[in-house]
C-alpha cells in the first residue's frame, strides 16, 4: 500500500510540474529572467549551452514607413539568445561580431538558434544565427563572462575601497 501512495505522490508531483510548465528534465532559465520577451523573443527550447528563441516582430518595432524592423530589435533577440545559451546567473556581454544578412520586416518571425562553442575558465563564445523562414537574416559570435558577483555589485578599476 504504502508503494502504491508512493507512485500516486510522485505521479501528482510530475503532473504539477507539467501544468506549471516545466518537465523534469527541463533546464530552468538562470539570468536574464525579468527581459521583455515580446521585444527580444520568445524561448521556445533551453538546454545546456543550446538554445531556440522566436522573436514576432511587432509594430513597435518598425524604423521606418515601409515595415523594415530596426536592427535593434534583432541584435536584442540574439544577445539574449546567446546568454540563455550561456544560462549562468551573472552573464554579461563583453564584444560580438555580428552581420545583418538580409532585412526583416513588420510580421517576420526571426527564429534563433545559439550554441556555446567555447568555454574557458569565465569566458563564453556564442554563435548564434537567426532565420526568417529559410532565409539566413543574423549571424553574430557573441563574447560573454561570466562573473562572481552581479556586474553591478562588481568594484570597478579605480573605484575606492570605501565605496559600497
Amino acid at each position: 500500500m504504502n508503494i502504491l501512495k508512493d507512485k500516486e505522490e510522485i505521479q501528482e508531483e510530475d503532473e504539477e510540474l507539467e501544468i506549471n510548465g516545466y518537465k523534469k528534465d527541463d533546464v530552468l532559465l538562470k539570468t536574464h529572467e525579468n527581459t521583455n520577451q515580446d521585444l527580444c523573443g520568445e524561448i521556445e527550447k533551453l538546454d545546456i549551452g543550446f538554445v531556440k528563441l522566436k522573436l514576432v516582430t511587432t509594430h513597435d518595432m518598425i524604423a521606418d514607413s515601409m515595415g523594415l524592423i530596426h536592427g535593434g530589435f534583432i541584435f536584442s533577440a540574439a544577445d539574449f539568445a546567446a546568454m540563455a545559451a550561456v544560462n549562468e546567473r551573472n552573464v554579461v556581454l563583453v564584444a560580438s561580431e555580428c552581420q545583418f544578412l538580409s532585412p526583416v520586416k513588420f510580421g517576420d518571425i526571426v527564429n534563433f538558434t545559439a550554441k556555446v562553442r567555447h568555454k574557458e575558465g569565465r569566458k563564453r563564445n556564442v554563435h548564434v544565427i537567426g532565420n526568417v523562414l529559410e532565409i539566413k537574416v543574423f549571424e553574430g559570435e557573441f563574447k560573454t563572462v561570466v562573473t562572481e558577483r552581479h556586474v553591478l555589485k562588481l568594484k570597478l578599476n579605480g573605484e575606492n575601497d570605501d565605496e559600497e
